[in-house]
């Protein structure tokens, strides 16, 4: 056991004179290549103060960990480039091998020990914080065991999730068509986009709605309000709570503490079974619904917009779906404007045209678009569910590994210095994984 500052020195190669212009970007605990065309938003005049990162190098992001406990904060540097030296750049020195080196950082951030580490008002970690860090040194050959054995692991654990990832957008792009063709009176799939077959017929008793002859409230959200985020307080509805199908995602809610002075005139507050729809960016077009047992105060951003049915005559979950259909995304793709920022305005929201039927005609599409899709959700939970297994069963053997709980010498001695692919490597390490994990097991 020795210190950080045994095995680890501060990068503090500066890009001095715009010596090098490749700009790294960590994304997801991968440290990537930032292509020229995706460098907009809040980029710097100059990259005059950013700090020269090289293959070997370890970069962590050591802001806000009061707040994010979530983010992947460590990242093994690949490419020779740039990044902002609001990161800290690491260099393994010493005992330390760059890749054991990043592997034990990974097992420091995933065991949240980094959480305890930094401090100030935002908890932000330093490099004095690190350099006093406690760090496991193996022998040299060990390090090269775990290494080796790891990327063997690694490998197969990442084509299962692949495959799975897979699965999981087919069924989801089943369960789409299905509810399309239910949501527009369609026995067969549409065959083909270009000639557009949904605009030459409808079902009987079906007919065409402007959506602002069947919502009663259409509107945005409020801008600036990130400066009131807080642990308390309402909810504050963003993009990334809007779920795949119509249902909202509540794991990750933001809360602000609004002044009276803000809240004053607010006309964004949700209520149950409205409709919220991402007008900007990446999502746009994608719609959810709220609860109907919804309760707590809840307030949307600039980035969606509020549609509130007519309930006498609009039931909100077929609305939902039927926004959610091929013919609707259809229209808001062709009305979406250009800029830095693809979107929509308000007034395309209300203008698109939705295929309805009657009031008990919509109640029917709800229940069989609920009857055809359960088995496929099943699946998509249970699929998601072994993804999360897979993910925590590598975190777990990461740290068993690298913390020497359990001892893959004799394993990793028997791989190929590569990586196989999956398909040949799972037969392969199949058994000495198992016997490797029951060594650790109390």
């Amino acid at each position: 056991m020795q210190p950080g500052l045994a095995v680890l020195q501060e990068n503090r190669h500066k890009n001095d004179g715009l010596i090098e212009s490749q700009v790294l970007s960590l994304s997801y605990g991968k440290v990537v290549v930032k292509p020229v065309e995706k460098q907009r938003g809040l980029v710097p005049d100059s990259y005059e103060g950013y700090q020269i990162l090289g293959p070997g190098d370890i970069v962590v992001r050591p802001t806000d960990l009061q707040n994010d406990q979530t983010s992947i904060r460590v990242g093994h540097v690949k490419d020779r480039g740039i990044i902002t030296s609001a990161y800290i750049g690491l260099r393994p020195t010493g005992a330390w091998g760059d890749s054991y080196a990043y592997l034990y950082l990974t097992v420091v951030d995933s065991s949240k020990r980094i959480y305890g580490m930094g401090s100030g008002l935002r908890q932000q970690l330093g490099w004095s914080d690190l350099k006093r860090m406690p760090c496991l040194v193996p022998p040299a050959e060990e390090q090269a065991a775990i290494v080796k054995y790891l990327a063997h692991a690694n490998t197969r654990i990442d084509n299962a999730i692949a495959a799975k990832r897979r699965l999981i957008k087919l069924l989801h792009e089943q369960r789409a068509r299905i509810t399309n063709d239910l949501v527009t009176g369609r026995d067969k799939p549409l065959q083909s986009v270009s000639s557009l077959p949904w605009l030459e017929s409808v079902p009987e008793g079906w007919e065409w709605r402007r959506c602002r002859t069947i919502t009663r409230f259409v509107t945005s959200g409020s801008r600036g309000w990130a400066e009131y985020y807080a642990a308390q307080g309402p909810i504050f509805l963003q993009s990334g709570n809007l779920g795949r199908q119509l249902n909202l995602k509540l794991s990750n809610l933001q809360r602000v503490d609004l002044p009276e002075s803000a809240a004053e005139g607010v006309r964004t507050r949700v209520q149950p079974r409205d409709l919220l729809m991402c007008i900007t960016g990446a999502l746009t077009g994608n719609v959810s619904m709220v609860p109907a047992d919804w309760t707590a105060e809840a307030y949307v951003n600039q980035h969606i917009a509020l549609i509130r049915p007519t309930h006498d005559a609009v039931d909100a979950e077929f609305l939902g779906l039927a926004m959610k259909s091929l013919p609707s995304q259809i229209q808001l793709r062709a009305s979406e404007y250009g800029g830095t920022k693809q979107g929509l305005g308000l007034a395309e929201v209300k203008n698109l045209e939705i295929l309805m039927p009657p009031l008990a005609e919509q109640r029917t599409v709800i229940a069989r678009v609920a009857d055809h899709t359960a088995r496929l959700d099943r699946a998509i939970e249970s699929n998601g569910n072994e993804i999360s297994l897979l993910r925590e069963f590598r975190t777990r053997l990461v740290a068993d590994v690298v913390t020497g709980q359990v001892d893959v010498r004799a394993i990793a001695a028997t791989m190929p210095d590569a990586p196989e692919s999956f398909d040949n490597a799972v037969a392969a390490i199949d058994d000495d994984l198992e016997e490797a994990l029951s060594e650790g097991e109390e």
